[in-house]
């Protein structure tokens, strides 16, 4: 069976990175890796390739960051042309970036069976663009495998019982990169060595719904400038952010740092004191690494996060970031609720695979 794996953003490497390690020792499954480019700096893309030994990709498209729709139909046209070529038995795509919807159209419009990794989640804010992306995928998937229990629920009460469709709880796939590597970390990274301290704050901050309104932006900024005085903040930063910065005049008092690899990451976040963030992916590791989160997010997907006490939202008010991160850091992380699958979600989507496509 030959499957064509597409990804292009960061989350997506460290996702795939765990699947594929699983399907290279399936003698039945020959997995061919298509990058789009979409995150093409080599701190963002590169260098993920290299530290988690993720196969080489068969073709990069290299379609850097654009217009949504322009950036789509680029993406559209180079994978369609390359399911053409290689002829797979089936697409695989991770998550929510313009690069899975791009894919899920290409598959679904040439009749190739599509498996969507991290199906069924919401957040119900359809000005979110990753909103509409999975929401648009998971309807033309064959084979939906769900992180969370959730993730099924929410499925299944949009119908999808009542379709042609496979859907699977497999586990949540970030959890065995987690597990997987982070007993290879401490011997790839040095970061820690570093740092002028040794209590702080990790941050990141890169949705569009925070970067592209200047008053949440600003509001976030300000917040992370107060917290600086009681406790240090570390903020690797997104391209487009610091682009955004710089353009808006806005100044950090934070240690602003420069993106860095999975390995740097998860040591950033284990000697972390908290996490805040606005990415999906760094609230789940976070508590896989059993450190509490603010999330600068009016809503989530990892709703369990929330209702188990793991996870806070703030959004964007100043005042309640502020309250939030003083609050958590004087609460401890009560571990004992497996949320994730516990590591064996590769496994679990391999089978699935092997079982339906």
């Amino acid at each position: 069976m030959k499957v064509l794996t597409i990804v292009g953003a960061r989350p997506q490497f460290v996702k795939a990175a765990a699947v594929s390690r699983v399907m290279s020792a399936n003698s039945r499954i020959n997995e061919l890796i298509l990058h789009t480019g979409q995150h093409y700096d080599d701190k963002m893309s590169g260098v993920f390739f290299r530290e988690m030994n993720i196969p080489p990709p068969a073709i990069n498209l290299e379609i850097q960051s654009s217009l949504h729709g322009e950036m789509t139909g680029q993406m559209l046209t180079g994978i369609e042309k390359f399911i053409l070529q290689e002829k797979p038995d089936a697409v695989m795509v991770y998550g929510d970036t313009n690069s899975t919807l791009a894919a899920a159209l290409a598959a679904t419009k040439l009749h190739v069976k599509l498996i969507h990794v991290e199906a069924g989640l919401r957040s119900y804010n359809m000005a979110m663009p990753e909103e509409v992306n999975r929401i648009l995928t998971d309807r033309v998937s064959n084979l939906l495998c769900c992180p969370t229990e959730q993730a099924v629920k929410n499925l299944k009460e949009e119908g999808f019982d009542k379709m042609q469709n496979v859907v699977v709880n497999t586990g949540d796939v970030m959890q065995d990169a987690a597990i997987y590597y982070s007993k290879m970390a401490p011997a790839h990274s040095k970061i820690i060595a570093t740092l002028p301290f040794k209590n702080f704050i990790l941050c990141t901050l890169h949705r569009q719904e925070n970067t592209n309104d200047l008053n949440r932006l600003k509001s976030i900024i300000d917040a992370i400038n107060t917290i600086c005085k009681d406790i240090p903040v570390i903020l690797p930063l997104h391209p487009r952010t610091r682009k955004t910065l710089e353009q808006s005049g806005l100044k950090t008092d934070c240690m602003v740092i420069d993106p860095v690899g999975y390995f740097d990451m998860i040591e950033l976040i284990r000697h972390s004191s908290l996490v805040m963030t606005d990415s999906g992916g760094l609230q789940k590791e976070a508590y896989f690494f059993s450190k509490l989160c603010v999330t600068l997010r009016d809503e989530t997907e990892w709703v369990e996060l929330i209702e188990n006490g793991f996870n806070v939202l703030a959004g964007a008010d100043k005042e309640k970031i502020i309250s939030e991160v003083r609050a958590s850091l004087s609460r401890e992380f009560k571990s004992g609720t497996e949320l994730y699958g516990g590591g064996h979600a590769s496994e679990h989507i391999v089978e699935a695979i092997e079982k339906y496509i």
